[in-house]
């Protein structure tokens, strides 16, 4: 959807220009990445500091191996040596948990409250074009698609379970916290910490 261009206002160009989710996105993923490199700078002045920090290594380490050991050895993984690449994963981890999460989230009932958009199971094998079909089921299915799709579908309460799943996934909390909506106790003790989350709460709240 995006391919790396210096000259973009945010280092990326969209392969679709009027995109909505995108360019909003690309606001937050802008904030959230400039908190984090204020973090990162402030607290690994030097570059060395970051593969000398055991610990910070023994958390990437773990995500890597243990969190999606399944894809351990997988080449596309980054390193992590520089203040540039902490601050590069710290972002992706903070944009999927927040940004992301809430756009593909809260949106769940609007899209699947219809329930042939997105069924959770399919009884039936589909005659066109994969499997090769009968005859009969060829003849049925041409006749009448809709018909032949209804039979596949799961039955009514399997669908309002799952309905009604989703429609608890797609309601906020009454307790719920957003991204920037509330500092940390602590980081009112250091002014540029401080000065940091204030940038950023203005950035995505606008107050």
């Amino acid at each position: 959807m995006a391919v790396e261009d210096p000259t973009a206002p945010h280092g990326l160009k969209l392969t679709i220009e009027d995109y909505p989710y995108a360019n909003d996105g690309l606001l937050i993923w802008d904030a959230i990445k400039q908190w984090v490199t204020d973090h990162v700078l402030h607290f690994y002045p030097e570059p060395d500091l970051i593969q000398s920090d055991t610990e910070l290594q023994a958390w990437w380490t773990e995500i890597r191996t243990v969190g999606h050991g399944d894809k351990k050895d997988e080449p596309w993984w980054p390193g992590l040596k520089t203040p540039d690449d902490l601050i590069s994963i710290l972002t992706t981890i903070i944009w999927i948990a927040s940004g992301h999460h809430a756009a593909v989230n809260f949106g769940q009932f609007d899209y699947v409250a219809y329930f042939p958009n997105r069924p959770t199971a399919y009884r039936c094998s589909f005659p066109m074009p994969i499997e090769e079909p009968s005859p009969a089921d060829k003849k049925k299915f041409m006749e009448r698609p809709e018909a032949f799709l209804l039979e596949c579908f799961p039955s009514q309460i399997e669908a309002i379970t799952v309905m009604a799943i989703l429609d608890v996934l797609s309601n906020h909390s009454p307790d719920e916290e957003y991204i920037g909506g509330q500092a940390e106790a602590c980081w009112g003790d250091d002014k540029v910490i401080k000065a940091a989350f204030e940038h950023f709460h203005w950035e995505v709240d606008g107050d």
